[in-house]
Formats: structure tokens, C-alpha cells, sequence
């Protein structure tokens, strides 16, 4: 730290924090985090690898699929530095140009990551409501531009963050909620005029959180057209295309809703809640999202196993 002036000190160095009150066994948490990274990462390199070097997978929804898994490793790789330094050698210092930057991928990753979960429910609604046609307006070059699109759209959305952020000035505390940086929990650490930043940050959340709403509305059109379905049987197999996609959309939104809920609205917090929750947020869905699509789609699933030569 350094003088800023006669009452005030600049912060220079940011400190995480792990999970309160089992900081002695921040080393045996680190096992099962590193796990879940390592399951995370090669899962999700699995299913690039295998919709890469498979022809018959070469198709809108896998195309969509592999941008997820794309999506997934950005958030896994965006918090693994920090959270490993954290839990293994309880180094929780972390400059803030390196917080900055932590912050800007993970908001960007977490924006593609939403962006994707409502274009693939636009996928399952154009599937079943439209079969004969969905070949001819998906098509390979449509889908690469559109994964083209999100990707720049979610980086040059957050891309002021850094920035803005940096600008300000660090004077009234130093210590993060979580175990990695996200944006607001930085900006309550400046001590100069924030104002912009807040409402910026609002509003970058408030443009993701309508993704959640389209996704909403996209599901009651696919009830509908299920619902039109005469036979009970195809009416299963219908919506049995979309439950890989239910799940990965449960398992990204709850942690955010839970999250934001507890923030607003909890009268008496617990900070171990609060911690947990937000790493949940990081780990489970880059962890979760291979598992069901391999579990659950067994194009995906034939050739993960041929693979590995279990078939």
C-alpha cells in the first residue's frame, strides 16, 4: 500500500478468501477441487475432440455444443489459477491488474456461456417445431457465424470492466467476498466516484439475465408444439431431445438466481453460504454440462466410447 493523501491509504494488493472458518483444511477442500477442474477440463476437451474428429457429428446442435464446452473451459481456466493458489498454499493475495483481467474473463465466459444455452434452445424449438426445414436454415455457415457473433458480442460487452475499474481508486478495504474476482465485488472496494461502473455492471447483468427470459418463452413454444403431438409416444421422444439442455440450463441459472437472491434479500447472510454458492457457480457447470450430454445423447455417448475403445 502507499499514501494517497493525509486520511486515506491506497490498496495495492486485493485478498481473496476461501471458505470461512475451515481455513485449516483449505488443503484436503483443494483435492476435490482439483478433481473437479481436472474431470471439468478433460470432459469438456473430450467432447471438442470428439465432435472434431467425427463426420456424423458434424451438425448444428453438436456445433452448438462444442461453443458450450468452449464456454465451459474459458469459466474452468479463468478461476483455476486463483483457486488452486488459494486452497493448495493459502496464498490469497492477488494484484489487481491480475484481478482485472480474472474478472473480465469471467464475465465475458459466463456471458457466452448464457448466449449459448439461448441460441441452443432456439435449436430445440426449431427441431421439433420444424424438422423438414431445419437443415436449410441452420446451416453449417449460419451456425459458425452466429458462435462468431455471441463470442464477440460477450467480450466487447464486458471489455470496459478492466478498464473502468482501473481508474478508480482502492482505499477502503481490501478484502474480495470470494475465493475469485467478479465485478461487483471489486467495485465496492473503490473509494472514488463508482457511479458509472454500477450502473454499467447492472446493466451487463440485466442483458444476461434476459437471455434466461427467451430461454423461458422458447420452452413454452416447444410445450406448445409438443402439446400438438398426437401420439403420446412421440410427445416423449420429443421432449426427451431437450432434457440435456433443461439440465444444463438448471444447473447455470440456479447458482446466479440463488446467488443474487441471498445477496438482496437474505437478512442475516452467511458468508460460508455466500462462498459456496459462488464457487458452485464456477465448478458445477463446466464440471456437469459433458456429463449429461455424454450420459444423456447417445450419438455423443457411442463415439466417446468408441474412443476410448469401450463399445
Amino acid at each position: 500500500m502507499h499514501t494517497l493523501n493525509s486520511s486515506k491509504v491506497e490498496v495495492t494488493t486485493f485478498f481473496l478468501i476461501g471458505i470461512p472458518g475451515l481455513e485449516h483444511v483449505h488443503l484436503w477442500i483443494s483435492v476435490p477441487i482439483s478433481l473437479m477442474y481436472l474431470v471439468a477440463i478433460l470432459g469438456n476437451c473430450t467432447i471438442l475432440f470428439v465432435i472434431r474428429t467425427e463426420p456424423s457429428l458434424h451438425a448444428p446442435m453438436y456445433y452448438f455444443l462444442s461453443m458450450l464446452a468452449v464456454s465451459d473451459l474459458g469459466l474452468s481456466l479463468s478461476s483455476l489459477p486463483t483457486m488452486l493458489r488459494l486452497f493448495v498454499f493459502n496464498a490469497t493475495g492477488i494484484s489487481p491488474n491480475v484481478c482485472f483481467a480474472q474478472e473480465f474473463f469471467i464475465h465475458g465466459f459466463t456471458d457466452m456461456e448464457s448466449s449459448m444455452l439461448l441460441v441452443m434452445s432456439f435449436d430445440c424449438f426449431l427441431a421439433i417445431h420444424s424438422p423438414l426445414i431445419y437443415s436449410s436454415i441452420l446451416t453449417n455457415a449460419r451456425v459458425a457465424k452466429m458462435g462468431l457473433v455471441f463470442l464477440i458480442k460477450s467480450m466487447f460487452l464486458v471489455l470496459p470492466f478492466p478498464f473502468t475499474l482501473k481508474r478508480l481508486i482502492y482505499c477502503r478495504k481490501s478484502l474480495l467476498s470470494y475465493s475469485y474476482c467478479l465485478h461487483q465485488d471489486v467495485l465496492k472496494l473503490a473509494c472514488s466516484d463508482n457511479t458509472v461502473n454500477f450502473f454499467y455492471g447492472f446493466f451487463v447483468a440485466l442483458f444476461m439475465m434476459t437471455d434466461s427470459v427467451f430461454i423461458a418463452v422458447s420452452y413454452v413454444f416447444i410445450l406448445k408444439t409438443v402439446m400438438g403431438i398426437g401420439s403420446h409416444k412421440e410427445r416423449l421422444k420429443a421432449l426427451n431431445t431437450c432434457v440435456s439442455h433443461i439440465c444444463a440450463v438448471l444447473i447455470f441459472y440456479v447458482p446466479i438466481i440463488a446467488l443474487a437472491s441471498v445477496h438482496h434479500f437474505g437478512k442475516h447472510k452467511s458468508p460460508v453460504a455466500m462462498v459456496l454458492i459462488a464457487d458452485i457457480f464456477l465448478l458445477v457447470p463446466p464440471l456437469m454440462n459433458p456429463i449429461i450430454y455424454c450420459v444423456k445423447t447417445w450419438q455423443i455417448r457411442e463415439k466417446v466410447l468408441g474412443k476410448l475403445g469401450l463399445k
